[in-house]
């Protein structure tokens, strides 16, 4: 039986997710190299920012016929998490490809088959002697998967992406289980919060008075009794989804030198995604209100703390979402709408101005970003070209 040959596009695809570009202390040299051979390819020109040392900024930039207009930027990230490699069924960096054609490898939905996509979608319409009215910037970032603190989050403060001169953005989005595709114009705000309990110390075998651990119940007590609220919420409105609600989860205790020693401190870690609808400084009134009822001399802390970002608009204002929705109405996609769970790259783009969606082109998959075993179709892979050659034969054709 003659194998049947690979797409090209599949190659590529494989060949970028055979670079190990996973945290911890990514090297992002073969992401370069790989890059410039794409950059090549194209025959489009590139540049590489850093606004951190090591840390590369790689863009491919194709003018269109009016470089005067406000571009539209590709965002993807180099970077991948972590993997343990015992836990997968293939090898995470070796992009085997099963008889179902199921690709596995880190990276293969997040996100950086959204990086070759466009790729690929570029070389279709400049092999068709396409050329779009706006220029298209394709964003490879690094460190997206820590924060995107050394990324994106510093570059769009700096001259070079000023010049790039970007009216509007695409970054990733998620996977579909099931037929219809996601679009997201905007995310919740990520607070990460230390709350520091201290407390009398002494002997285990007491009963002391006003201790760390007696304040730390009523603070954790408090985050949970409103976590569980939010989980009833969201369990008794389907029209909801988890974008659509405040999460709170406790992530980390710390506290105590040995069994039999009271500490002096304890400290409970809360990861809180808040809603898009929530106000955030009602919100922080409230959590200062717990922590003063479970004790006067309690202090909080915040390892991040992001500020409310307005979503995109997803109505007539904004000439970006009609002719998207248009054209995923030509090519029949079911589209639907929903706030991203997690926080990317995209939401340093919205703070700034940019209007941005969050989209991947992965529908009837499951949701595998982070998880063992992590892979994509390479149909769904393939239709994605296809989607993204539409899409942004659409979004680059906006009129001034």
């Amino acid at each position: 039986m003659t194998q049947r040959k690979e797409d090209p596009a599949v190659t590529n695809f494989r060949e970028y997710l055979r670079i190990p570009s996973v945290h911890p202390d990514v090297n992002y040299d073969d992401c370069v190299t790989f890059l410039k051979k794409q950059s090549d390819s194209l025959g489009l020109p590139y540049k590489i920012y850093y606004a951190v040392p090591k840390k590369p900024i790689f863009v491919i930039t194709w003018a269109g016929k009016d470089p005067s207009l406000p571009a539209v930027l590709l965002n993807s990230h180099m970077d991948v998490v972590p993997v343990f490699p015992e836990s997968w069924t293939h090898p995470p960096f070796a992009a085997e490809k099963d008889e179902n054609g199921n690709i596995f490898a880190r990276g293969s939905q997040d996100m950086k088959c959204v990086g070759i996509q466009y790729i690929e979608a570029v070389r279709r319409l400049k092999l068709k002697n396409v050329q779009l009215l706006r220029t298209l910037h394709l964003v490879f970032n690094p460190d997206e998967e820590i924060g995107g603190v050394d990324g994106m989050s510093k570059f769009v403060h700096m001259k070079e992406f000023r010049d790039l001169n970007v009216g509007f953005a695409l970054d990733e989005g998620m996977a579909s289980k099931a037929d219809h595709f996601i679009l997201f114009p905007g995310e919740r705000s990520i607070w990460q919060i230390h709350v520091h309990c201290p407390g009398n110390p002494g002997h285990g075998s007491l009963l002391l008075s006003n201790t760390a651990g007696e304040k730390l119940r009523v603070v954790i007590d408090k985050f949970m009794d409103f976590r569980q609220n939010q989980k009833a919420r969201l369990e008794n409105d389907p029209n909801l989804t988890i974008g659509d609600v405040t999460t709170v989860n406790l992530t980390v205790i710390k506290g105590g030198v040995q069994t039999n020693v009271i500490p002096q401190e304890m400290v409970a870690c809360f990861d809180v995604r808040l809603a898009c609808d929530v106000d955030h400084d009602e919100f922080e009134k409230m959590v200062n209100g717990w922590c003063k009822e479970a004790g006067s001399d309690i202090k909080i802390e915040f390892e991040q703390k992001n500020p409310k970002i307005e979503v995109t608009k997803l109505d007539e204002t904004n000439p970006w979402w009609i002719a998207f929705k248009k054209e995923c109405d030509n090519i029949g996609m079911n589209l639907k709408t929903t706030i991203f769970p997690g926080g990317t790259d995209s939401g340093f783009l919205r703070e700034v101005g940019i209007p941005a969606f969050g989209f991947s082109p992965m529908n009837n998959t499951p949701v595998l970003l982070h998880d063992h075993d992590e892979y994509l179709n390479e149909s769904v892979f393939l239709r994605g070209i296809d989607i993204y050659y539409n899409l942004l034969s659409a979004v680059g054709n906006v009129a001034p």
